[in-house]
């Protein structure tokens, strides 16, 4: 039993870092009043383009800089768009989207499996391997914690900093001021475009990097849709983390979790519909995420930035 909870804990904490590292973006983002559709498209284009630079170089850096690179380009035209030409923001982030996963589908086309003998042979890469940390490791259940890939140690020590940035020092304080009432902060003296310009931007670094960690480390490998909707799910676990990342781990340990039992109950021969056990993680973070909200706005409101999806024009005088 305990090495079944060992094995669990290791997958959904592999499953979720990709999950934390949008959704800490994506919450950054949006407090500061920008709405990002397009993070489906940013996390397939930086996996796809993460993995054949990590194909043809070898190099585990160079990917993930690769990975950042395209999530910053196409959250800037994101930028661009929303903030400088005040396009709306959910057509904007749709295309981005649209744009993502079908030009991922068209480099990917040459690096999934393919078929040989009857059998299924995809192209290999360099990847992420598991770091063992001695001692921690042999813990029963939580040491499934110390030992995981580079990438999820990242974001674990990610989450107490941003919150931090965020909640405790004044770059955070004019973050949430812009998201809340851009008029106001540009009185302070708060540049709103700037900051925009920076949070988006950070947002789509984000995305990439868990992009990355899709292709490079949880499933090393290149495969069509190999996302499964999860940057969709990245907009539900910012409105579950009532755009708090110390919450964002929560969310995506729930998606990531229910993720790994379906797994098990597929490899036990369970007799559930494959489909059935597919669509699982997805419908239990949709109940929670209703469940949360509900609760959250009978407490004391959702939390939303009260200038989300807003486009600012500073007043000439």
């Amino acid at each position: 039993m305990i090495l079944l909870l060992t094995s669990i804990l290791a997958i959904t904490l592999r499953a979720g870092t990709s999950l934390v590292f949008a959704t800490i973006g994506e919450i950054y983002t949006e407090k500061s009043g920008v709405l990002n559709l397009g993070i489906e498209g940013i996390m397939l284009m930086s996996a796809v383009l993460s993995f054949t630079v990590s194909y043809y170089t070898g190099n585990l850096f160079a990917a993930v800089v690769t990975a950042m690179a395209t999530g910053a380009v196409l959250s800037l035209l994101h930028a661009f768009l929303s903030i400088t030409m005040r396009a709306q923001q959910v057509v904007s982030g749709l295309s981005i989207t649209l744009f993502g996963t079908g030009m991922a589908s068209f480099l990917g086309q040459t690096l999934g499996p393919e078929s040989n003998s009857g059998y299924m042979i995809g192209l290999t890469a360099a990847k992420f391997e598991t770091l063992t940390i001695p001692g921690l490791s042999k813990l029963p259940v939580i040491g499934a914690v110390f030992n995981q890939d580079l990438l999820t140690y990242i974001v674990l020590l990610l989450i107490p900093v941003a919150w931090y940035f965020m909640f405790r020092t004044k770059y955070g304080l004019n973050l949430r001021a812009v998201g809340e009432s851009p008029q106001t902060a540009d009185a302070m003296g708060i540049d709103v475009t700037r900051t925009r310009y920076i949070y988006t931007i950070f947002g789509g670094i984000m995305a990439g990097i868990g992009g990355a960690h899709l292709s490079l480390a949880y499933t090393p490998g290149w495969t069509e849709n190999i996302t499964g909707g999860r940057g969709w799910i990245v907009i539900a676990l910012v409105i579950f983390s009532l755009w708090n990342p110390s919450r964002a781990i929560w969310g995506a340990i729930l998606f990531g979790g229910i993720n790994a039992v379906q797994f098990r109950l597929q490899a036990s021969g369970a007799e559930i519909p494959a489909p059935v056990l597919n669509m699982m993680p997805y419908l239990v973070t949709i109940v929670v995420l209703i469940i949360i909200t509900l609760w959250e706005n009978r407490r004391r409101g959702t939390g939303t930035p009260a200038a989300l999806g807003t486009p600012y024009q500073r007043e000439e005088k």
